[in-house]
């Protein structure tokens, strides 16, 4: 069961601006980089979910933050069908990423409660999946689209909240660019969970990289 209700969700995502994106299938590894971006101030992070067994690496990772991250609320991503989106409910997600907008995943996700973000590319999709009760739109892959997408459709649309993922980076001319055309808040996953050169996973860059970007946006939304 969530811990979190949708609009908690949605109201977390409002007020830090950014969802750290992050998957590995090793365990131990997972937990080094979600404290990083905690430490970072992150309070939300989205497992994408895209190797064999990945839930069970939610699993065990979610029960863990549960008890030494107070505050840090998990949820999934990568998820494609309402199968699987059950799955990651039943063992604590908080809110379910979609690349794709599907009815299927909108219907068992509303019926827990349980925040959804599907990936959309057009009016026309963004609209529907408010339709089915989306509180924060994907914009997906949002490096395609850019700024001048949102800006446009915030026009018509100046309720609408997007999350542009992909082609976002914890600079302050990027996010200036998405914050300034009113994207609600990014998700950021390779150019933010930094390896070095030797392969690892540069958590102390992780960790400064996830405060600054949190403090450009905070500033931004200011």
């Amino acid at each position: 069961m969530a811990n979190y209700t949708r609009i908690e969700v949605a109201n977390v995502m409002k007020q830090t601006g950014m969802v750290p994106l992050f998957y590995n299938a090793d365990i131990e590894i997972s937990k080094k980089v979600i404290k990083a971006t905690y430490d970072g101030g992150a309070r939300l992070l989205e497992f994408t979910a895209r190797g064999d067994f990945a839930h069970e690496v939610f699993g065990e990772l979610n029960k863990w933050v549960l008890k030494e991250l107070p505050g840090m609320i998990m949820g999934v991503g990568s998820v494609t069908d309402a199968a699987s989106a059950s799955r990651f409910m039943a063992l604590g997600a908080n809110f379910i990423v979609t690349p794709v907008l599907r009815e299927d995943i909108a219907i068992v996700c509303n019926r827990r409660k349980v925040a959804w973000s599907p990936g959309c590319g057009s009016l026309t999709e963004i609209c529907r999946a408010e339709e089915l009760g989306c509180e924060v739109v994907k914009l997906f892959p949002g490096g395609i689209y850019g700024p001048d997408f949102v800006k446009a459709i915030k026009g018509p649309q100046p309720w609408t909240s997007v999350m542009p993922t992909g082609g976002v980076s914890p600079t302050k001319e990027n996010l200036e660019g998405w914050f300034k055309a009113g994207v609600t808040c990014v998700g950021m996953g390779s150019k933010l969970i930094a390896k070095g050169a030797d392969g690892n996973y540069d958590l102390a860059k992780i960790e400064s990289d996830t405060r600054n970007a949190l403090s450009i946006i905070s500033t931004l939304k200011s």
